[in-house]
This record gives C-alpha cells, sequence and structure tokens, in this order.
C-alpha cells in the first residue's frame, strides 16, 4: 500500500465545504496552503466551489469529476474520473464529468500534449478519491459512534457491522465538516476494479447525438462571425486592401485589419505565427464571409530578413527567419548540403570514424519526410467576447495556459479581467496548441465591440501552418568482416529543426556510435505534430535496421533484440535514455501475437520508444494492383498501468491508421512561397475503405507508473509499413509519401 500526504510541497490540498447544498465538494491547490473553507457556505467565495474542485459529491448521490486538461479524443473526460473513482470507492453509475474552468492558480498546468496527461495528474486524482472516501468514513464513524477502521466503503456505500449503512450522497453534508487527512492510502493496483477496466465514454451519447461540445458549436445573442484572409505565400506580409469591394456584399459588417501581435512583443514558445497582420471580415454567417473573403482585393508584399527573441519555457533565445519566398526544392538542397558536411556533434562513443575507415561493409542510406498538415476534422475556431475592462474567450485548445497570457498581453488587460472556458476539441495532435486564432479572434472583437465566432475554411487552415516539418535523414553502419555491426552513425538535418535523439536506442548497443544534428532557417511556420520528431526518425532508424538486419543475414527481430541484450548487460555510454527490458518486452509481445515465426510471408516490424513509452508494430498487407491492402496490424504497447483498457486499444488503433495514412499520402510542397495543395481534394488522407482489415492491440501488463499513450503507437508504424512493402515488393522506401515509388 502507497501512503502519499495530501500536501506535498507546493501540491496542498484544498477542501471547500458545500453546506449550502448539504454536498461535499473536493480539490487541490497546487499553490496555497492546506485550508479548510468555513463550514457557512455563504460565507466563502464562490471560486473555491467551482474552481478548485476536482471531485463533487451531492445529496442525490451523483459524483461529479471535473477534468482539468483539455479534451480532444484521448479520453482524458472517462479516464481522469475513473482514476478519482477507483480511490473513492465509487459505483460508476453515479460519476458524472465535465470540464473544468481554466484556473491555474487551482489546476497549475492545463495543457494537452506530449502524452502526459494521465502521467502528470494520476497521484493528484487518486488524492482526490481517497480523500473524499476518508472524510466520508470519518463522518460515518463520528454519526455511528464508532471507529474509523471499522466503516467499510463499497459502490458508493458506506457500511457498519452492526447494520449501520449510509449512501455517499446522504453522508456528503457531514463529510464537509470533517478535517482533510494529512496523508491517505492507495490502493494497491491488486485491488483495482475500475482502472484497468474498460469503461465506456461518459460524453459518447452527447457527441453522438449532436449535443453542443466542440468550440464550433458555440452561440450567443448578438454574435457576428469572423474570418480572416492571409497572405498567399510565406514570407509575405499585408500591404494594401479595398474594403470596398466586398462591403456591400450579402452578410457582410465590417473588413479591416489586424495585428495579432503589438511591435516589440516578446513570443512565447507556442507564439508561432508566420502572418501577424492580416483582414479580418466580420459579418452575418461563416458561408457568407467565405464566400466574400474570395472576392477581396489586397495586395501583398515581400518580408525582410528578421531575427526575433521569444520565450522558451525557461529562458530567453533568439531565431532568425528569413524573408525569401521558400520552395520544396531549395529546402532538400540545404537539407542535403547540411548531411554531406561538418555539423554539431551530440553525441560520440568510442571512436566511430576509426571503425568506419576499417569496415568491411558499410550500409548508408537516407531518407526523406515532407511536411505534413495536421487536418483536423473540426475547423480552426475560437469565440470571443471583448468589453472595455474585460474578455471571455471560449474555444478549443491544448494549451488555455498560454492563449491566457498571450491575449491578456495583447488586449492590455490583467490576466485576472481574462475568462477562458475549455471546450471538446474535435482533433488536435499538436495543431491546437498554438494561440495564434485564439488571438485573432480576441483582436477581431475588440475592434468590433461585438462577440464573434471566428472559424478557418479548410484552406485557410492548410496554408497558413502549423505544419510538422520536414526532414532528412543520412544513417550508416559498419560491419567487420564478419558481419558484426561495430559503428553506427545517425545524422539529420529539418526544417527548421533537426530529428536526431542522441541517447535513444541504438545509442547505447553500439561500441562507436556518432549523433549529429543541424537545422534549416525558415519562415514557414512548423510545430508540434504527434509525436514531433519521433515520427520521422523511427521511420528512418526502424527502416534502417530492417535493411541492415538483411545485409547481416539476421531476422530482424533478432537483429533488435540482440543489439538491445547488449545494451542492457553492457550498455556503452551513461545517458541511454530507454530502458532495453520494457523495449524487448514489446518485440517479444508483438512477435507472439503477430505469429511472426510461423508467417509464410515477409511482414514488417518496427518498434520505437519515446514519451516514456515502448511500441511495436507488426503490419501484413499485400500489394494489389499497385496498392496496400493492410489484411492485419498487430501493436504491442508498454505504457505502465492502464486506467481505461478499450479507450487505449482505440486510442492506439486511432494513431496506427492516422500514421499509414500520413506514410502513405502525407506531403505538403512549396513553390515561392506558396502551399501546393489547400484542400483535401489534392491533399491526400488515408480512406475507410483503405484501413487496416484488423488492428490487434495488445498492452504488456505493468505497475510501472503511468507514462504516454496518444503518441507512441505512432512513429514506428511508418517504418513497418516500409518494411511490409518491402516484403511485398522487394523494394525499399526510403522517400514519403510512399505512394509516390508505389505509382512508380
Amino acid at each position: 500500500m502507497t501512503i502519499l500526504k495530501t500536501a506535498v510541497g507546493r501540491r496542498s490540498f484544498l477542501k471547500a465545504s458545500v453546506a449550502a447544498s448539504g454536498g461535499l465538494t473536493i480539490g487541490f491547490s497546487l499553490f496555497a496552503a492546506p485550508q479548510t473553507l468555513a463550514a457557512n457556505a455563504k460565507t466563502a467565495p464562490d471560486h473555491w466551489f467551482e474552481m478548485n474542485a476536482f471531485l463533487s459529491i451531492n445529496p442525490d448521490g451523483s459524483i461529479k469529476v471535473k477534468v482539468q486538461n483539455p479534451e480532444f479524443g484521448q479520453g482524458l473526460m472517462t479516464s481522469f474520473p475513473m482514476i478519482a473513482a477507483e480511490e473513492l470507492d465509487a459505483a460508476w453509475d453515479d460519476i458524472q464529468t465535465e470540464m473544468a474552468p481554466f484556473a491555474l492558480q487551482n489546476y497549475n498546468w492545463q495543457f494537452s500534449g506530449g502524452s502526459r496527461s494521465i502521467n502528470r495528474n494520476f497521484d493528484t486524482l487518486r488524492m482526490a478519491g481517497a480523500s473524499a472516501r476518508h472524510m466520508l468514513r470519518s463522518a460515518a464513524a463520528q454519526q455511528w459512534g464508532v471507529p474509523l477502521t471499522e466503516v467499510n466503503t463499497s459502490n458508493s456505500q458506506l457500511t457498519h457491522a452492526n447494520g449501520k449503512k449510509a449512501t455517499y450522497g446522504e453522508m456528503a453534508a457531514a463529510a464537509a465538516l470533517q478535517a482533510v487527512p494529512k496523508e491517505v492510502p492507495f490502493k494497491d493496483s491488486k485491488q483495482y476494479s475500475i482502472i484497468g477496466s474498460s469503461r465506456k465514454n461518459l460524453q459518447g451519447k452527447d457527441i453522438v447525438t449532436g449535443h453542443g461540445l466542440f468550440g464550433i458549436d458555440q452561440r450567443v445573442d448578438g454574435m457576428l462571425y469572423a474570418a480572416i484572409v492571409h497572405p498567399p505565400a510565406f514570407g509575405l506580409t499585408l500591404e494594401s486592401f479595398d474594403a470596398d469591394s466586398i462591403k456591400g456584399l450579402p452578410g457582410v459588417r465590417d473588413v479591416f485589419a489586424i495585428k495579432t501581435y503589438l511591435d516589440g512583443y516578446l513570443q512565447n514558445y507556442f507564439d508561432t505565427n508566420a502572418f501577424t497582420e492580416m483582414v479580418a471580415i466580420v459579418g452575418d454567417s461563416t458561408w457568407q464571409l467565405l464566400k466574400a473573403k474570395k472576392q477581396l482585393k489586397a495586395t501583398w508584399k515581400q518580408m525582410p530578413d528578421r531575427e526575433e527573441d521569444y520565450r522558451t519555457f525557461t529562458s530567453k533565445a533568439k531565431r532568425f527567419i528569413p524573408g525569401a519566398l521558400e520552395s520544396t526544392d531549395k529546402h532538400n538542397a540545404a537539407m542535403d548540403a547540411l548531411l554531406d558536411g561538418e555539423i554539431k556533434v551530440d553525441r560520440r562513443d568510442g571512436n566511430p570514424e576509426e571503425a568506419f575507415a576499417n569496415a568491411a561493409t558499410i550500409l548508408e542510406r537516407r531518407y526523406h519526410g515532407p511536411y505534413l498538415a495536421h487536418n483536423t476534422m473540426e475547423p480552426m475556431n475560437f469565440f470571443a467576447d471583448v468589453k472595455a475592462d474585460s474578455a471571455y474567450l471560449s474555444g478549443p485548445h491544448q494549451g488555455p495556459m498560454f492563449v491566457h497570457d498571450t491575449v491578456a498581453q495583447r488586449l492590455g488587460l490583467p490576466k485576472e479581467k481574462i475568462t477562458f472556458d475549455m471546450t471538446r476539441m474535435g482533433g488536435g495532435f499538436g495543431r491546437r496548441a498554438y494561440p495564434h486564432f485564439a488571438v485573432e479572434a480576441a483582436v477581431i472583437s475588440k475592434h468590433v465591440g461585438k462577440p464573434v465566432l471566428l472559424t478557418y475554411s479548410r484552406e485557410d487552415d492548410m496554408t497558413m501552418g502549423i505544419y510538422r516539418p520536414s526532414y532528412r535523414v543520412k544513417l550508416r553502419a559498419a560491419l567487420d568482416a564478419n558481419n558484426n555491426l561495430i559503428a553506427y552513425h545517425v545524422k539529420s538535418a529539418g526544417v527548421p529543426e533537426a530529428c536526431t535523439f542522441a541517447n535513444r536506442f541504438p545509442a547505447g548497443a553500439v561500441d562507436n556510435y556518432l549523433a549529429e544534428g543541424a537545422a534549416v532557417d525558415s519562415n514557414i511556420t512548423t510545430g508540434a505534430f504527434r509525436a514531433p520528431r519521433s515520427n520521422f526518425m523511427a521511420a528512418a532508424e526502424q527502416s534502417f535496421l530492417d535493411e541492415l538486419a538483411e545485409v547481416m543475414g539476421k531476422d530482424p527481430i533478432d537483429l533488435r533484440l540482440e543489439l538491445l541484450a547488449k545494451a542492457k548487460a553492457n550498455p556503452v555510454g551513461e545517458k541511454n535514455d530507454y530502458d532495453a527490458d520494457r523495449y524487448m518486452g514489446v518485440l517479444k509481445l508483438a512477435r507472439e501475437k503477430s505469429g511472426w515465426d510461423n508467417s509464410n510471408k515477409k511482414l514488417g516490424v518496427a518498434a520505437y520508444f519515446c514519451h516514456a513509452s515502448y511500441a511495436a508494430t507488426v503490419i501484413d498487407l499485400d500489394v494489389v494492383d499497385g496498392k496496400p491492402v493492410f489484411n492485419k496490424v498487430t501493436s504491442a504497447v508498454d505504457c505502465g498501468t492502464l486506467v481505461n483498457h478499450d479507450a487505449a486499444v482505440n486510442m492506439a488503433q486511432g494513431g496506427i491508421i492516422d500514421a499509414i495514412g500520413n506514410a502513405l499520402f502525407g506531403e505538403m510542397t512549396f513553390v515561392d512561397g506558396v502551399p501546393q495543395k489547400q484542400n483535401l481534394d489534392s491533399y491526400r488522407m488515408i480512406r475507410m475503405s483503405e484501413a487496416p482489415k484488423s488492428i490487434d492491440v495488445h498492452f504488456v501488463e505493468s505497475n510501472v507508473y503511468p507514462t504516454g499513450l496518444g503518441e507512441p503507437p505512432f512513429p514506428p508504424t511508418f517504418a513497418a509499413v516500409a518494411n511490409a512493402l518491402h516484403g511485398a515488393t522487394g523494394k525499399r522506401f526510403y522517400n514519403m509519401p510512399f505512394v509516390n515509388q508505389l505509382k512508380g
């Protein structure tokens, strides 16, 4: 049994006594010292009840768990309540869920990204449930005149051997008067009945019946609609426009220029935005505005080269932004030049240069990954109602904490005067981590003095970023006369970042190892894209290992296991950031479940470590009339303790389908700064008929603290596709999208 103090460092426990309604509300203040509010709720500020609460128990027996992290399909609105309900000993049918308000003073880190939501909040939610259960038991013991240790809980019921019993709802008012425990015990994982089981999405019915859960559903009286017109190419900015060219069109109320950032503003890490000056159109309906914007007459001018200061998470930094009109062919040439030259060394073990010089065989390959667009299902949108001394914002965003800061600076309002509500997102994948579309909505609302809902068209989103960067990777392996691997060299270049992870596998498994990386400056905006950097490095690395195994005459899984066994028994270096046992575990599980050893055809395999989790993918496919037919995908994942089994399976399946689609079809190119694909008629997405016939997901049984799940199954799937295509065609696939080579 684990005992955890309810106040650990800055994580302090807060009890809010809802005496007015006869209920109990439990929450955590992550900054304040432990506090007990007055028993009379009428004397306490309202925000103690609404903004610091994680868990509420109502007199009617219903239990509400507020979810403080944004939800965009990863299942937090169900998995978070499962964690709290487990320690509360609650009946699952009593559980309700709702999105918590944005309140950094209470929740501290309200951001969904990096597959960290469960990991960051597992103990906090268990603490909420366990502490509420303790106070309910204390109240029952006091009322019944029995020792606390004799009060039992199960299915939202309190019982005693003498026959006394009460529901949580009946005991909630008395429990609200109990002291918050200084420490609480957590259940042993063997006692779990909710965590690790399968529970249906608590919001599922509302989603499928069309209830207004998403940002784009926002409606208020007097609301106007807004659209933006941005430059047609990266490297351009607004010079002039003719408002009269569309002011007379149906539904158009106003046309004006906006600046998203004021001069001198120090941007933060997520303030990525290529177009800070554009034209806003406000009117009566989104459809009318989308038609009107096509007729707007505007002129654009080229931007100069510039250097910008910005804030990282811990310090200030500078970035150079060229003013050129950039093209994909020039990017590729620049990346190749870096791969052929001397660049920054990130790690060197042994003497790789000497090993390559003395090698009997050298395998060298290059891999290319293009820009990718997110294409979230729900269009980018945001609602804003800005007044002279306050602002209300609402919308789908992965990082409201970043929106709040940027909007406050842009509007010149104190943060406490800005209210922000999170809505469920119709897709995120990193795209909604950036605040620019929320800032645009706020600036437009301030200008017109009315609430507005800003909506991007698909063309808007696809032609103004944020993209997955473009990468090129060179990999080399040196073999001795006995075909033993003696050296490994990874070298990456990217626009505008490299994708080298110097301390990941096969670092630690090869005596002579060299890792390098370099970037090409660009004005094309890029950012987080499901498993940033990992998604392409996995594709290159795991494709290369497959070909290396072929050259060495080894089974692809055997080669990986041999290298990992060496990294476990006799690791090279001290900074290897993976657990070789867990890595081997997913490979062995995938091997078993896929029937790898008994297959009469060449299957494609890949495995990768990212976001503290391990995933292996095996793909069985055929190529029929030049098109891949995915018969079966087997996925093995080690993400530590699993919360909601079926939801985890669904998340892995979604990531695998997403990866297959991007590997086969995903590509954005540029000519003189102009994106060459502007809608889904040209930017190819995977179709339902192209999805695998079967996706079989298995999880390593583990009591390890929960790690990431939304992203880890994504990266290895790219390489598994390439390796399976090789098995079916005999050709190696080095450049994405793979459909181009299949056509050839």
